[in-house]
């Protein structure tokens, strides 16, 4: 309510919108990073000709409406962003102004008819989240000056006033970070919030906080400027009392606030936006003629299309060779190097992980830079990887050790929950990570990232799966993805032409003998070749075994079932699981025999080979599980 006057103007006067081309690619973005004030972006959606009714309105987290209790993206046109958890919009935002940045820097140097800004609207809460805090501190050394966040400074959040919670001068932080600071003092007054807004959206080096100070809840005598007002009804008496004081009848119905002559004034906002998008229409058009090849290659960016021929030239090595796959990973980045939609960095790990491409990194003075610096900012890492996703067409990628994914968790569920092609590179797979101990050696964190619905977790037991792997990336731009790779050497496998098409459906058989029908041997990663080992010697003993990788089991879930039974017949009930990490999700997969040589306690320090075989990662291991199946 007290964001109304500010909302309005900021649609109707300032943002650089269209609400009849919506996905016009150089319109400014707003993301309502405070998402539980939905209803503040569907009014403006609805008064200003995004399609909502008031019926949309009136529907406002009901069960299927187009109007769900926080902002969903691809549900809702005009809404950039799926937003609630807080803070979250704000590290999103510098994606999106990141991307932003370097699209025009790569793709239309010379010319700026590109641009435009990034607005976010955050509240207290937002900037309560240290997410917030890391991207924000990243975004002002980066010098991003098209981006705005508008803070709702009201001082409120559920449980009290912020006086015990937040008493930090948040203006003097963001200055601190190399933000300027302004300032609305008067929230009901459109001509000076316009005019702050429009100082706001200038070009100066710096990304731009505007501190608004409001009142929540106002008009409200009884609930305004109370954490009454940040959730739960009115109750009728208080609401009858706000509609008389705004001047309208205590039984006022939707209507009568958007008649006819109220929205012949805000669809102005429609018009308004043809114009904008037509005058840079008339730019880009007489670019595209002057440059035609850059339009080409602009065009061929906006339609997403990510050429996996280079793939062919990664190195895989030849079977026996040891080769770390974070290894032959580096070698897939740097032949994608010149695919202008793939651009990414690491968490301050660039040489550990193995991203590390040639070139310069994005900086204010280099905003075509090769690769990204995120710092040691896991968490404010995967929200701008949304946020570069959500500008589009980009397919972003970062990089961290496994068992730093828990700082990226609430990123990584909201980039699978928006369906956003992010690629997360997780090196360091397992106990074998060794001396570091076991703050660093990932035991779960396999397991739980493969709870999250719509991610899905690869992890190839060789060069020749990862560069298979890579192929299916690229080709889902759909869904994040988990890259979990080694840091120890694994053996190159024998392969044929089938291999690579096996791992793209998730799963196939790698190794067998005679018919493999006695028992089945599954595993990920650096454990197929342990398998393989397992395998080779039940061969000797006269046992027909097959080894089935499995690099990705949302993959092989998915494959046609006549397919799954042709890899894991429904007949062949021996089997044993694999993996150096918990085993709880492999029951599914075990058979009644159930049995999974897993790691099911915090590793150790010392030397990854003796980490794995203290928690049970070797071959006798393997062997034992295997022969009480068969018994």
């Amino acid at each position: 309510m007290a964001l109304a006057p500010l909302s309005h103007v900021l649609f109707s006067r300032v943002l650089r919108h269209s609400p009849r081309h919506p996905q016009w690619p150089a319109r400014d973005r707003f993301v309502l990073s405070a998402g539980h004030a939905s209803l503040l972006l569907y009014i403006q959606l609805y008064f200003t000709g995004y399609g909502l009714t008031l019926e949309d309105l009136a529907a406002s987290r009901s069960l299927g409406s187009r109007t769900p209790g926080h902002p969903e993206v691809h549900h809702t046109v005009g809404v950039e962003m799926s937003t609630g958890p807080l803070g979250q919009g704000v590290a999103s935002a510098v994606g999106m102004a990141m991307a932003a940045r370097r699209e025009s820097a790569v793709l239309t140097p010379g010319s700026d008819h590109l641009e435009h800004t990034i607005w976010a609207l955050a509240g207290d809460g937002c900037l309560q989240e240290g997410v917030s805090s890391e991207a924000s501190s990243l975004a002002g050394s980066l010098g991003l000056d098209n981006l705005v966040l508008i803070w709702d400074d009201n001082g409120i959040t559920i449980d009290a006033d912020t006086s015990g919670t937040f008493a930090e001068d948040v203006r003097a932080r963001y200055r601190a970070y190399g933000w300027r600071v302004l300032e609305i003092d008067d929230a009901t007054d459109l001509d000076g919030i316009e005019s702050v807004l429009r100082t706001a959206a200038e070009r100066t080096g710096q990304p731009t906080l505007v501190a608004v100070k409001t009142v929540i809840g106002t008009p409200s005598a009884r609930f305004g400027g109370t954490p009454a007002a940040h959730s739960g009804g009115f109750g009728a008496d208080e609401l009858a009392r706000v509609l008389e004081s705004l001047g309208y009848a205590p039984d006022a119905s939707l209507e009568e606030f958007a008649d006819a002559e109220v929205l012949r004034h805000t669809r102005a906002a429609a018009d308004r936006g043809d114009e904008l998008y037509s005058a840079w229409q008339d730019r880009h058009n007489a670019w595209a003629s002057e440059q035609p090849d850059a339009a080409a290659r602009w065009e061929s960016f906006r339609a997403g299309h990510l050429d996996s021929s280079t793939l062919s030239r990664v190195p895989t090595g030849s079977p026996g060779d040891l080769v770390a796959t974070r290894k032959t990973n580096g070698a897939v980045l740097t032949a994608l190097q010149d695919t202008v939609q793939l651009w990414g960095g690491s968490a301050d790990l660039s040489g550990s992980t193995n991203v590390s491409v040639a070139g310069k990194p994005f900086s204010a003075s280099n905003p075509a830079g090769e690769f990204i610096r995120f710092g040691i900012r896991e968490h404010a890492m995967a929200a701008i990887l949304s946020g570069i996703a959500l500008h589009g067409p980009w397919r972003p990628f970062g990089s961290t050790y496994l068992v730093f994914s828990d700082y990226m968790r609430p990123s990584i569920r909201l980039a699978a929950l928006m369906k956003l092609g992010v690629i997360y590179v997780f090196t360091h797979d397992s106990v074998a990570v060794g001396e570091d101990g076991p703050t660093h050696q990932p035991v779960e964190q396999i397991a739980s990232l493969r709870t999250v619905p719509g991610l899905d977790v690869v992890r190839p037991a060789d060069a020749v799966e990862v560069a298979a792997v890579w192929q299916r990336i690229i080709a889902s731009p759909d869904r994040p993805v988990a890259l979990v790779l080694s840091r120890q050497d694994v053996p190159v496998l024998t392969s044929d032409d089938a291999t690579a098409d096996g791992a793209r459906r998730g799963g196939f058989v790698r190794w067998q003998s005679g018919e493999g029908n006695e028992v089945a041997l599954l595993a990920t990663g650096s454990e197929v070749s342990l398998a393989i080992e397992a395998a080779s010697v039940l061969e000797a003993d006269g046992i027909a075994a097959r080894v089935i990788s499995i690099p990705c089991v949302e993959w092989f879930s998915e494959a046609d079932g006549d397919y799954r039974e042709s890899v894991l017949p429904a007949s062949l009930t021996a089997r044993v699981v694999i993996e150096a990490g918990r085993g709880d999700a492999w029951y599914r997969w075990a058979g009644s025999a159930r049995e999974v040589v897993s790691i099911e306690e915090f590793g150790e320090s010392g030397s990854g080979a003796e980490i794995m075989r203290l928690r049970g990662i070797h071959l006798e291991a393997v062997l034992e599980a295997a022969r009480r199946v068969l018994r």
